[in-house]
């Protein structure tokens, strides 16, 4: 008798640990999926076109919340926690629940899940969301691409239709308008399409690894929260966060991504102390020794002046809701020009209220979330509702192109600096000698 399982998810790793692990797998029946962390996920269905021929119905996808009742009403064997950037005080939380209403509690291992690629794969993981993975995959593409075809592939962020989405390709604007990319989507994907280049993502990672090992020489694994590379990479390089000191050794996955890394690059180490830069290099060492580690610089570009304004702070949404972070560019680029940052929560409405009222630790700052038209409406309002000088945007995307508000805005982003880019292209240098 096959088993009965309950994957937990946000829609991301789930589906990849089922269609790699599951979707064939005679000896187990996912009988659902739970989701968090993403809103109008619970509800819907993994759709059949996906889920395969064992699965004619689909798979439901219930909130987790309910994760208990689930387990009782259906005689669940097994629950499969697979989503990412959660502390392990949170995961145990999850193997009580499950425990206690009599199903087993699982994590699948990277070998498991990995999909080994023809072509050589460069993965660029973290120790939690917002470290800084993306400007570093992005220069390595950005190294990588004078010389060689080179696609990234990013971390799925499948909030639409998913069979629609199995396989997305993104090479021009049209695509981000034809698959009705979030603003979060478009934050990976723009940079990527600025610089000419091809990025894919969606749900079936094995269909994609496919389409992109047909156009590329070179794969980066573009990785997203602090997940594990779905890809079984040449290099693994992981990103660490010295503003948040010791969460390389708290959160799941993120001392996954420490453990199997090859090189891991302590960012922001401008802008941060030097006995938390000493304290991430201490647990690094502690549980990877063999890992190389270099410290990395993340100058902060700011496109306007903004000397005496007030100003409202937009920041990246994912960094400062589940990735934890009370601050990010926009804040320390305020600070360090002598700018004013207006508080805008008492504007805040609809979701963007609530945004505030889950996450308590944001304060002057407004997150960019925008999984949908409706929130996205709502990140307006609260902006026009809100008396100030101009935006200063910390997202990665250019908002002039999403939104429409009633003042200027002024991009700020974290870039690689110098010395930072000719350690990361020594580090290149040496994968091109080895496998190119």
């Amino acid at each position: 008798m096959s088993k009965k399982v309950v994957i937990m998810g946000a829609a991301g790793r789930d589906f990849h640990n089922f269609n790699v692990f599951y979707r064939n797998n005679e000896e187990y029946r996912v009988v659902a999926f739970t989701a968090t962390q993403i809103p109008n996920i619970a509800g819907r269905k993994y759709p059949p076109e996906l889920a395969g021929k064992l699965y004619p119905d689909g798979i439901p996808i219930y909130e987790e919340e309910e994760l208990a009742e689930i387990i009782k009403e259906k005689g669940v064997d097994e629950v499969v926690f697979s989503y990412s950037d959660v502390s392990y005080d949170y995961v145990m939380e999850k193997a009580s629940i499950a425990n206690t209403a009599g199903a087993n509690f699982k994590l699948l291992s990277p070998k498991k899940t990995m999909i080994k690629s023809k072509k050589p794969v460069i993965a660029v993981c973290a120790v939690r969301t917002g470290c800084g993975k993306s400007q570093f995959s992005r220069k390595i593409f950005e190294i990588l691409s004078k010389k060689y075809k080179v696609v990234a592939v990013r971390h799925p962020m499948p909030y639409g239709n998913l069979v629609k989405q199995k396989c997305q390709r993104f090479a021009s604007y049209d695509d981000l308008e034809r698959y009705e990319c979030t603003i979060e989507e478009r934050e990976e994907y723009e940079p990527y399409i600025d610089m000419g280049g091809v990025v894919y993502a969606g749900v079936d990672y094995e269909e994609i690894l496919e389409n992109a090992e047909k156009e590329a020489e070179i794969i980066i694994w573009d990785g997203g929260n602090n997940d594990y590379s779905f890809y079984n990479p040449d290099l693994y390089i992981t990103i660490a966060d010295p503003h948040r000191a010791g969460d390389e050794i708290r959160y799941y996955p993120g001392e996954i991504n420490v453990r199997l890394a090859d090189i891991v690059f302590i960012n922001k180490t401008d802008t941060a102390d030097e006995s938390k830069i000493v304290e991430v290099e201490k647990n690094v060492r502690k549980i990877n020794p063999a890992a190389k580690i270099i410290r990395a610089v993340s100058p902060i570009k700011v496109d306007g002046d903004i000397k005496g304004k007030r100003v409202i702070v937009v920041e990246d949404g994912p960094t400062l809701t589940h990735g934890g972070m009370p601050y990010g560019a926009g804040t320390i680029a305020a600070r360090q020009n002598g700018a004013d940052i207006v508080d805008a929560r008492e504007n805040a409405v609809g979701s963007i209220k609530e945004t505030f009222k889950k996450y308590p630790h944001l304060n002057k700052i407004l997150p960019a979330v925008g999984y949908e038209e409706r929130q996205i409406s709502e990140l307006e309002e609260t902006i026009n509702a809100t008396d100030c000088d101009l935006i200063l945007s910390a997202t990665p995307i250019d908002l002039k192109r999403v939104i429409n508000v009633n003042k200027e805005i002024i991009r700020v982003r974290y870039e690689v600096g110098r010395e930072t880019e000719k350690e990361l292209e020594k580090v290149l240098d040496k994968f091109v000698e080895e496998y190119m």
